[in-house]
């Protein structure tokens, strides 16, 4: 009896974890987009730079602890990879999205960065060369009509390079995805937590060069406003989720944290709407529906396999 209530409590613990991990990771673009608003001073890469210089020494204290005794059996190859994974899917990945949220609204960016699952399918069927099923199949076309029919709509807000804007996030959840797809060979080796503050600590480094050479230096002396936002970014939407989204997958698996994480975008959506003032009309919410279907789909079907 005590056994399954300890087991009941892990799992609404985890499930708690997941949750607000969803919540803080759905919030990055409405900040992004108010940092945008303040000044138009502020680009891509310093906003992602003020970003990482916030978020780096919580990742590097989680990094470092007790590495001596962890980090042992690990070969060359493994670091390598490490180094390869977080420039690609937290440094290009993220400077994707940053700049793809300078044409196109927080809405539309959350709901085509949720497409990622999807594209893992993809890309398992293609590298590895394993069918997709008639669930995942099914998955893949409602998920895409959902984007067609929220980009199709005629109702965006800010549609200057609205094509470029759409290009650079659907690169970006395609990184993404190259990433997940190679993680989840080396999580297992590094640990969940361990893995997130390596690779988020590369690409940190990895951002702080790109700014070096391409900024001068007193560019980081943004307004209050918006190093307020960029606190906000780097504690409750970059730090915070990272860690409670590793304890919540610790707690209850993969497969039922990517299904409880599925609120992230109708978070994203309701938010823009009341923050940003962004158009949340009839095709926009069916075609959200048909992504969020397309994407649980693909949750349940890894559940049953």
């Amino acid at each position: 009896m005590e056994a399954t209530d300890s087991n009941t409590r892990q799992a609404l613990v985890g499930s708690v974890f997941i949750l607000l991990g969803a919540i803080g990771f759905s919030s990055k673009s409405i900040l992004i987009k108010l940092a945008y608003s303040d000044t138009a001073q502020i680009d891509a890469i310093t906003l992602m730079t003020l970003r990482m210089m916030l978020s780096l020494p919580f990742f590097l204290l989680v990094a470092f602890w007790g590495r001596k005794t962890e980090n042992a059996g690990r070969h060359t190859k493994d670091w390598l990879a490490i180094i390869l994974l977080g420039v690609m899917g937290y440094y290009l990945a993220s400077l994707l999205d940053f700049t793809g949220l300078q044409y196109i609204s927080a809405g539309l960016e959350r709901l085509i960065l949720f497409l990622y699952p999807t594209l893992v399918v993809l890309l398992t069927a293609l590298l590895y060369r394993r069918p997709i099923s008639r669930p995942q199949g099914w998955a893949l076309l409602l998920s895409y009509l959902g984007i067609l029919l929220v980009f199709g709509s005629g109702r965006q807000t800010g549609t200057t390079h609205l094509y470029l804007g759409v290009g650079l996030v659907f690169a970006s959840a395609l990184v993404f995805a190259l990433f997940m797809t190679g993680a989840g060979h080396f999580i297992p080796r590094f640990g969940s937590r361990r893995f997130t503050a390596y690779t988020m600590s590369i690409a940190a480094v990895t951002t702080l060069l790109h700014f070096i050479a391409s900024h001068s230096i007193d560019r980081l002396l943004v307004s209050h406003q918006v190093f307020g936002l960029a606190v906000m970014l780097a504690l409750f939407s970059t730090v915070a989720p990272a860690f409670l989204m590793s304890a919540g997958i610790h707690r209850i698996g993969a497969g039922k944290a990517s299904i409880i994480s599925t609120v992230g975008p109708i978070v994203t959506l309701v938010l823009a709407y009341l923050v940003l003032g962004e158009t949340l009309g009839g095709p926009q919410l069916i075609g959200a529906m048909l992504v969020f279907a397309g994407v649980l789909l693909v949750g349940l079907a890894k559940q049953t396999h």
